[in-house]
């Protein structure tokens, strides 16, 4: 399997189109991969997942109104329903109340430079639908964003330096403001690190998540958001890390999660490694996100076979991002031996 780059330009609805199509059949198994979900999970089928991303809707139109130019652009490009990828891009908000994956990210700060880093572990059966995209707005916005195919978003950087990454968290709060995935493409839109932090402080995210925003100019932070005031992680010596549990007052007073027993384990293994003399390089990044301490359940995760089906999951990609020099680099799979890699660049593309 080896990871095409798929170059996004002009309108939303042309941008959308493109995705579309280029990615039908991918998107067509990432539905039935959350029809399957639903049903395991939420107890819905797909008619009543469809109606429960409908509520989301006033949200998006007051908070982000011409995203939904580009969902209109997908669904026709991929020869489905808009409804289809409504529900798509508002999984989290109907399932992951009930089911959170893995992932381990941290951030970096280290002579000058800001790194932004993680792992995202989720089932097996949603490797295939991994998609990197380059997206070129025709308002002079450029980002690279990795997620899956048929999603507006997911983590990535843009051309101004700001880069967010995702960790899920299992609860069952959910309310009023921008679906995750929503939230996140309108961070990586943003011209400075001040307007990324106001989509979680302003328009607020429907459900709980944590996103950790940084910029090239150093700034980061760790945002529990929920649909209240996000709780704040500051950095600590350059380095904020971050799991699949709620730990700022702001958010656990507001929110009850259950995080798999392993959330804690995993964040203490990575400040215990980022406690350590590193190299800032890239390769050594990964090869921290490769640490199998405490395996099945490490850092860089493989499939637990003595787990239900339904509840395994493993490590898909890898994301190291260089903010300062707007370097994307990422690798398909496990980071210990991944199934392909490569490297994108944004620099000097700023108009």
């Amino acid at each position: 399997m080896n990871m095409d780059v798929i170059v996004l330009k002009g309108s939303r609805a042309a941008i959308g189109h493109e995705h579309g199509r280029r990615y039908a059949k991918q998107i067509v198994a990432s539905l039935e991969v959350y029809d399957r979900l639903f049903r395991d999970f939420a107890e819905l089928d797909w008619r009543q997942a469809r109606l429960q991303a409908k509520r989301f809707l006033p949200a998006i139109e007051r908070h982000f109104p011409g995203i939904l130019d580009e969902l209109g652009g997908l669904a026709q490009g991929a020869g489905i329903d808009f409804d289809d990828i409504l529900t798509l891009n508002c999984r989290s908000e109907i399932s992951l109340t009930r089911a959170s994956g893995g992932c381990s990210a941290f951030s970096l700060n280290r002579r000058g430079q800001q790194w932004l880093a993680q792992n995202w572990d989720w089932r097996q059966d949603q490797l295939h639908n991994v998609a990197v995209l380059r997206i070129e707005l025709d308002n002079g916005t450029t980002l690279i964003s990795v997620g899956e195919a048929g999603m507006v978003a997911k983590i990535g950087l843009n051309a101004h330096g700001i880069g967010v990454c995702l960790n899920a968290i299992r609860s069952r709060t959910c309310g009023d403001g921008l679906p995750i995935h929503f939230a996140l493409r309108k961070m990586l839109e943003s011209p400075d690190f001040a307007t990324a932090k106001r989509v979680t402080t302003h328009d607020r995210v429907a459900s709980p998540a944590h996103f950790l925003l940084a910029s090239a100019e150093g700034q980061v932070e760790g945002l529990e958001v929920h649909p209240g005031a996000p709780g704040e992680l500051s950095s600590q010596n350059g380095i904020v890390t971050h799991t699949n549990h709620l730990y700022t007052q702001a958010a656990t007073t507001c929110v009850e999660d259950f995080p798999r027993p392993d959330s804690a384990t995993r964040l203490s293994r990575l400040d215990q490694l980022l406690a350590r003399q590193i190299d800032e390089t890239p390769q050594a990044l990964f090869e921290l996100l490769s640490d199998h301490d405490n395996a099945p359940t490490s850092i860089c995760r493989h499939t637990n076979h003595a787990q239900p089906e339904a509840e395994r999951m493993e490590t898909l990609f890898s994301v190291v991002m260089n903010l300062s020099r707007r370097e994307f680099h990422f690798r398909l799979g496990k980071p210990c031996d991944p199934i392909d890699s490569l490297t994108l660049g944004l620099a000097n593309e700023v108009a």
